[in-house]
């Protein structure tokens, strides 16, 4: 989605901001007379309307004392009327499943209700999210060839515009404004850039409760593996002390499962100090070059009989060089202690980042999720914290993790959302 910073033509407004918290800088000269007079305030009013109008806008979006939903509404109900179009409507959309919900509303279309969902191939939305800008507006669908458009024959709308919103994972959805009838004035471009600013803000309100939830969640999340490392140094510590009893019987054999115990416990610690840390946004990132750090990890692991591929065209990355190491180093220890000693492992590029795979078994479907579980592993040996940690480090650089099947059937770890270094 563009950011808004306009330069209109002589005798219009400049509209100019960096991001929802700025107050746009407007300046506005009566229009000629001889001028079509557009729909919203901010194309036709004179400059101390348009401030007064800008104010009380910006007012309202950012007061702290109402949530965002009910800002939201707001929003769309006001700009509603004030567009001229009585379809007020922010989505979301699922490229992946093909599929746009309707999340907030106004208007009575009986299609553009919260909750309702259409295949986002027969939505307008599909095309707004397809602009080089972010931004669609349809004057006269009829009229500009919409005719047979699966969007026109399912929700009949003559006038359209809308924007993208996005979040941190990418697009979110749009914002959009609609009506059954095409537009008595043409959507201007100073309207056009109005609807991209709400994207904004709304782009901004998502972001913003997404990092509060996760500082919410932080510590939640450290007192639960608090009670998970607990519950599991308690095995080990036990079975250290029964041996001790053995001890004047089979020495040897105690003194292995003692130093097993011991191991195991130090695994778990040296885990949950990590965790404690890797969540930490990355706030000043560094180029990164994936084969020279792939291969250090691959040196920190006992690699033991298996082996190692690195496939990449593009091999620098934005990060933080240690805690890649460490995802690397995770996911590699994955491979051999779940695919055994004579595992082949591949390291892989994406569009958007890089992949770590392996020929093992692979993981099932319903526990794709629940390896990423703080304390979940499916062996005795295992921490349940590595592929924790692999997530906490995704997370911190604000990419993707999804684990999928392999090209040779294994695990596939494949991390998008990355920038080049």
């Amino acid at each position: 989605m563009s950011t808004v910073v306009g330069a209109l033509s002589a005798g219009a407004a400049t509209v100019a901001t960096d991001g929802p918290e700025d107050l746009i800088n407007l300046t506005c000269v009566p229009p000629d007379e001889d001028r079509h007079t557009m729909a919203h305030p901010v194309a036709d009013r004179r400059a101390s309307d348009t401030f007064d109008y800008v104010s009380e806008l910006w007012t309202r979006c950012l007061d702290p004392s109402v949530g965002f939903e009910r800002k939201l509404d707001r929003l769309l109900t006001t700009e509603s009327d004030r567009f001229g179009l009585p379809y007020g409507f922010f989505t979301h959309v699922d490229t992946a499943d093909d599929t746009q919900e309707i999340v907030s509303a106004c208007g009575t279309h009986e299609l553009l209700q919260p909750g309702q969902r259409c295949p986002l191939s027969q939505s307008y939305c599909r095309k707004t999210i397809a602009q080089a800008d972010g931004t669609l507006r349809v004057n006269d669908a009829r009229a500009e060839g919409w005719a047979d458009d699966p969007a026109y024959e399912l929700f009949e709308l003559g006038s359209y515009v809308g924007s993208t919103v996005e979040a941190t994972d990418g697009t979110y959805g749009t914002l959009c404004f609609a009506s059954s009838a095409p537009r008595d004035e043409p959507i201007d471009d100073r309207e056009a850039m109005l609807v991209d600013m709400f994207a904004q803000w709304v782009s901004y309100e998502l972001v913003a409760r997404e990092r509060r939830a996760r500082s919410t969640v932080r510590p939640e999340r450290l007192h639960d593996m608090a009670g998970l490392v607990a519950h599991d140094l308690r095995n080990p510590l036990t079975v250290a002390s029964g041996q001790l009893t053995l001890l004047h019987g089979t020495v040897l054999d105690a003194v292995d499962r003692i130093d097993a115990a011991h191991a195991r416990m130090e695994r778990i610690i040296d885990d949950l100090h990590l965790l404690g840390r890797l969540d930490e946004p990355v706030t000043d990132p560094e180029p990164v070059d994936l084969r020279t750090c792939a291969s250090a990890a691959w040196e920190m692991v006992e690699t033991e009989e298996a082996t190692l591929t690195v496939d990449l065209a593009e091999t620098t990355v934005c990060g933080d060089p240690n805690r890649l190491t460490r995802l690397f180093e995770n996911l590699f220890h994955n491979a051999i202690h779940h695919a055994g000693p004579e595992v082949e492992v591949r390291v892989g590029g994406l569009p958007d980042g890089f992949y770590v795979e392996d020929d093992g078994p692979g993981i099932a479907p319903e526990e794709r999720d629940l390896v990423f579980t703080p304390g979940y592993s499916t062996t005795p040996e295992g921490t349940g914290f590595g592929l924790c940690i692999v997530r906490q480090v995704a997370d911190a650089h604000e990419w993707s993790l999804t684990v999928t099947e392999g090209s040779d059937g294994g695990a596939r770890f494949a991390v998008t959302g990355v920038n080049a270094g």
